[in-house]
């Protein structure tokens, strides 16, 4: 489908409601935000991007004075962009059809958005959630939590990450690019405009009990999980590739030279035991690198990141064959250590040995075959996910 072009169409606003099976209230919502726009001075529409309603919602919004368009794939975020992409105004302001949100009261979103902001997030924690209009776990866990991640994570002055009405300059929403088709389309969108710089602003809303009576679409913990999901992928260095390094190398590096005996830092003293502490170390640090890795390639790869920065020097680099090799070598090392130990303990009889001592070759020994093994994992999961671009079954 062809997209309009805001411009020649002329119109100042698209007012885009996704829409399935909500035959009880699309055509309120649709009739509010047509007397709105009316007495708001601006040329508009009223979009319904119909998810497959099997109701009638469709007739309902069209009589109602709606623009429908049908939108086969199904999930919120691919009815959303179906939307966007349909959209004929400048701006495109975005509710659910359910009735939860007041189309009446919009101005302070137009407002945002003459002032220059790319996108408007509505803040229902700030402009009132009234009795019944949310569920407990959603209201004091589930939205505070994962809002408070994604501001950690992308510095983002969001604190209502998942608030179903906001809008955008539609030209600036299409750039984006945005892949995800379920509920997680709610973060994508804000993820992706911080990463781009958009100018993101926050305005208070209400929020409303639906007019609904059927179960809402919305699933708490799968769709809690997708938001979680996508904001993991999207994670920036800080948060798992620095600490991961940091950690990696002070294990191998402290593995390496306790092997060799104890160290003494002002009156502390490292003996053979502080193997272990250190090996698991080295080994957590490699598991939140290659974590921050693959999740970087497996977005990057899939369309649903633009960052390639973490990944250019790595690229250039990488091949199959090199990780398969260096995750060898580290398995034979472990091997060749753990054969050394068994050596020593057969030139005593198989007898007793003292524990530290053995714990300077077993340690490492271990150490290394793990390693190796991760290495060699790793390598071929960044492989079979279009890392190693000279495969030619990739």
């Amino acid at each position: 489908m062809q997209q309009p072009d805001p411009v020649e169409s002329g119109l100042d606003l698209t007012i885009l409601m996704p829409c399935l099976d909500e035959a009880e209230s699309v055509a309120t919502c649709v009739g509010r935000a047509i007397t709105w726009l009316a007495g708001s001075g601006l040329r508009g529409e009223v979009l319904v991007a119909d998810n497959g309603s099997t109701d009638g919602s469709q007739r309902l919004a069209a009589e109602a004075g709606a623009r429908v368009v049908a939108v086969t794939a199904r999930g919120y975020g691919a009815a959303l962009q179906a939307g966007i992409d349909a959209a004929s105004g400048r701006w495109v302001i975005m509710g659910d059809a359910d009735d939860s949100y007041d189309f009446g009261d919009l101005d302070g979103f137009v407002a945002e958005l003459r002032n220059g902001a790319d996108m408007v997030v509505g803040n229902r924690f700030k402009g009132g959630i009234r009795p019944g209009a949310m569920p407990f776990l959603h209201r004091y866990l589930g939205n505070p939590a994962l809002s408070a991640l994604g501001r950690l994570m992308f510095r983002v002055p969001i604190r209502d990450f998942h608030c179903g009405l906001r809008a955008g300059d539609t030209a600036r929403l299409r750039a984006l690019h945005l892949r995800t088709q379920g509920m997680e389309y709610a973060s994508e969108m804000i993820v992706r405009a911080a990463l781009e710089g958009y100018r993101v602003a926050e305005v208070p809303t209400t929020l409303s009990p639906d007019g609904r009576t059927r179960a809402p679409h919305l699933r708490t913990w799968s769709d809690g999980w997708r938001h979680l999901r996508f904001m993991l992928l999207f994670s920036p260095g800080w948060m798992f590739l620095f600490p991961g390094i940091i950690m990696f190398v002070v294990g191998v590096a402290g593995t390496v030279r306790l092997s060799f005996g104890d160290v003494h830092v002002g009156s502390v003293r490292f003996s053979g035991t502080s193997l272990v502490g250190l090996s698991m170390m080295a080994m957590v640090g490699f598991q939140l690198v290659m974590f921050d890795v693959i999740s970087t390639v497996f977005a990057v790869t899939r369309g649903l990141s633009p960052r390639r920065s973490r990944l250019d020097s790595l690229g250039a680099t990488f091949r199959l064959e090199r990780g398969l090799l260096v995750g060898a070598l580290l398995m034979v090392g472990g091997l060749t250590l753990g054969a050394l130990s068994l050596w020593r303990w057969s030139r005593a009889d198989w007898g007793d040995l003292q524990a530290v001592e053995q714990l300077r070759i077993a340690v490492p020994a271990g150490l290394s075959f793990t390693l190796g093994v991760s290495v060699s994992f790793c390598s071929l999961l960044l492989s079979s996910i279009g890392m190693d671009k000279r495969l030619s079954f990739i």
